[in-house]
């Protein structure tokens, strides 16, 4: 067993880990973020998506002891005294989700899609979520949230 200590949506959690867990089983398992969620465990989908330090990450592709000394944010520590993110609004006003599996990944996707580029193009939005995989929408809703989310002008019609 490994001793970590991880900063999980702003609180600090110190845990003994088996050195070969992955971090999406950790937050899932030990801490109960259930919003980050397993989809193919192969780094494929992005359903597992989360940010660490900011950044996003397939959480299925990285061990929890990678994330020892680090600061990891879900799906659940986005919102905030219980107002949702401006990502997590614009999904559910441009109905941006079907089954809703996909939906924590890619939201924590577009997150950081508008930190680097505040104002993207549909194509720009397109490439910046290639990562991740929806099987229900065909992405013309989720490319319009993201649009919507960023105050962008750019509009999808396809």
């Amino acid at each position: 067993m490994t001793r970590i200590t991880v900063t999980v949506d702003g609180a600090s959690y110190t845990d003994e880990v088996e050195p070969r867990m992955l971090l999406v089983h950790y937050l899932r398992e030990v801490l109960g973020k259930v919003g980050t969620v397993v989809g193919c465990d192969t780094s494929n989908c992005g359903a597992c998506t989360v940010h660490l330090d900011g950044r996003s990450v397939k959480s299925c592709n990285m061990l929890a002891v990678q994330a020892d000394g680090h600061e990891v944010t879900t799906i659940e520590g986005l919102s905030t005294n219980g107002e949702l993110h401006p990502m997590q609004t614009a999904f559910h006003e441009n109905h941006a989700l079907q089954c809703g599996y996909c939906t924590p990944g890619m939201i924590m996707q577009a997150v950081d899609l508008l930190k680097e580029n505040p104002n993207p193009s549909e194509e720009e939005i397109r490439v910046g979520l290639e990562g991740n995989l929806c099987r229900c929408t065909g992405y013309h809703n989720i490319v319009k949230a993201v649009a919507a989310a960023a105050g962008s002008s750019q509009r999808s019609d396809a």
